[in-house]
């Protein structure tokens, strides 16, 4: 039970790595506690509600109550299964925008830029546009990963890039290349019906070959001597051995879940460790800081015509779209329904996009845990970068005890000022000519609530995160006491040892976080391999002539 390399976390960083890793002949490991992603709840992508909300698939984390939320504990799946939470997710394809990650760049994260990462991007994909005539010098023609988009047949999609449109938004045919700000098709990972997760893409390819294998049980530690991380404790059918490294340890296992294991293996801040009565390897305080996330709003409206997915809603409709799905991958069971999308600035003079929109046709909670309010439609709307900041700590020294979560959700005033913004920019949107044969009354939050004081009741009760969390052992360079690990993922003050996944954001991304996982994993298969980077790209993203005009 040894390898080159192993890898804790079979998700999306960690099947990338694995499979970029065998690729090149070493020989991977790859520690998983969850189980086999087979089945109808993960393979079909309109069941998306269900695996999050399966004990089988999710650790089932919380956070703790959240003072700027009415003491409410938000939801915090990370995906235990094969394909992490890949498997579990919406399956939304966001790369982020190229300001993201020149501000990483910025923030000590060197050869992070957008010019240094887009090359993997490129690598990693292989983009269908639908027939839509996308520039493919924007994206990846060859790479395992199968980005598509949906039909968008519901005239609900139209209708809401139309109304973006009228209301004085830019349109943009592909998010992900050169110009994310605006109104457009949204993608997803989805091919030929299936969810398309790093599992399907990476994972099982990598396993076919024979350097490259799974071994399932729970990662306890990471084991230590000398200084040097040469192995990794499991716990497996009650027992305790040791997976060992003959090159490197790579903690691939969620912006929680990495931290925690720092933690337990005396990586951390030393009074927080001492606490627990964990002997300190390294002194690291930023281990578990920095925790961000996305919150979001269902902004919903009803609708005048029954042309949305309430008709399906309903036992009877559910199982033939599951049939059909079943023996033909086709039909309304092979979409997200996250179809249409936008990004946009909420006012003149900031730098690029600082609001996301998923449209659904449907006025249902996106985790499936409300009734569907008849016929209508919502948009998923939030900020894209809240300044709160929390939190990953320890409940105790137990590798089999959940982690302290604390977001600090909404601890700015910033935050509150930015989700009045997002809910008034949505009433307008869905008040354009293009939504009048639609749009009946406003669901939530109801035409009642007008005054920032309501506003602030509403966003208070029912904002939700997009399960986004990120920035737990921030890349940065080795001077910098906050830092967790160095530009190419090495833990300072530990040889043989690196994090590799979405806990190592400087900061968050704007949109959903598995594209840039992803790119994650692929990257650091190079740095780990010792390869030169690719080389870096000179495509230049579309910057809005506002902000060029300010620039000048």
């Amino acid at each position: 039970m040894e390898a080159d390399f192993v890898i804790v976390g079979a998700g999306s960083a960690g099947c990338a790595m694995a499979y970029r890793l065998s690729e090149a002949g070493a020989s991977v490991l790859v520690i998983e506690h969850g189980g086999t992603d087979a089945g109808p709840f993960i393979q079909m992508p309109a069941a998306l509600s269900y695996p999050m909300n399966m004990s089988r698939y999710d650790w089932g984390y919380q956070s703790e109550p959240e003072p700027h939320l009415n003491n409410r504990r938000l939801a915090c799946p990370r995906g235990k299964v094969i394909g992490g939470s890949s498997s579990i997710n919406g399956m939304v394809y966001v790369r982020g925008h190229a300001r993201d990650f020149d501000t990483w760049a910025e923030m000590g994260a060197d050869g992070w830029s957008y010019s240094d990462v887009l090359p993997y991007y490129k690598r990693m994909e292989t983009w269908h546009d639908g027939g839509h005539g996308g520039d493919t010098a924007w994206r990846g023609t060859d790479g395992p990963l199968h980005v598509s988009r949906g039909p968008r047949e519901n005239p609900l999609f139209k209708a809401f890039v139309d109304a973006g449109q009228q209301a004085g938004y830019e349109i943009t045919g592909d998010y992900n290349g050169e110009k994310q700000e605006g109104f457009g098709p949204m993608e997803q990972t989805v091919w030929k019906g299936r969810r398309w997760s790093a599992a399907n893409a990476y994972l099982r390819p990598a396993l076919k070959r024979e350097n490259c294998d799974i071994v399932r049980g729970l990662a306890a530690r990471v084991v230590i001597e000398d200084g040097r991380a040469i192995g990794v404790e499991l716990i497996r059918g009650g027992k305790t051995e040791i997976i060992r490294a003959r090159r490197e340890v790579v903690l691939a296992a969620s912006s929680i879940n990495s931290p925690k294991l720092l933690m337990l293996s005396g990586i951390g801040p030393a009074a927080h460790l001492a606490e627990h009565g964990i002997e300190v390897v390294a002194d690291r305080p930023g281990v578990g800081a920095n925790l961000q996330d996305h919150l979001e709003l269902y902004i919903q409206q009803a609708s005048l015509q029954p042309i949305t997915l309430y008709k399906h809603w309903n036992l009877i409709s559910k199982g033939l779209i599951g049939a059909q799905w079943l023996f033909t991958k086709t039909g309304l069971g092979a979409s997200n329904q996250f179809e249409s999308a936008a990004f946009i600035r909420s006012k003149p003079g900031v730098e690029y996009p600082d609001i996301q929109y998923h449209f659904l046709p449907i006025a249902v909670r996106y985790d499936g845990q409300a009734a569907a309010e008849g016929h209508g439609f919502q948009a998923h709307v939030g900020p894209m970068r809240s300044p709160s900041r929390g939190a990953v700590t320890l409940r105790s020294k137990r590798a089999e005890d959940a982690p302290v979560i604390q977001f600090n959700y909404m601890s700015h005033e910033t935050d509150w000022e930015d989700f009045r913004t997002c809910i008034r920019l949505t009433r307008e949107i869905f008040g354009q000519e293009a939504f009048k044969p639609y749009a009946g009354k406003e669901i939530q939050p109801g035409v009642d609530v007008q005054s920032d004081e309501e506003l602030n009741g509403f966003i208070a009760e029912h904002a939700e995160s997009a399960y986004h969390p990120c920035g737990t052992c921030r890349m940065g360079r080795a001077e910098d006491k906050h830092a967790v690990v160095d530009p190419e993922g090495r833990v300072i003050g530990v040889g043989g040892l690196r994090v590799a996944d979405s806990s190592i954001f400087p900061q968050i991304t704007n949109g959903n976080l598995n594209a840039p996982s992803i790119m994650v994993g692929e990257k650091m298969s190079d740095h780990l391999l010792g390869k030169d980077a690719l080389p870096k790209a000179n495509d230049r993203p579309w910057i809005h002539p506002q902000w060029a005009t300010a620039q000048r």
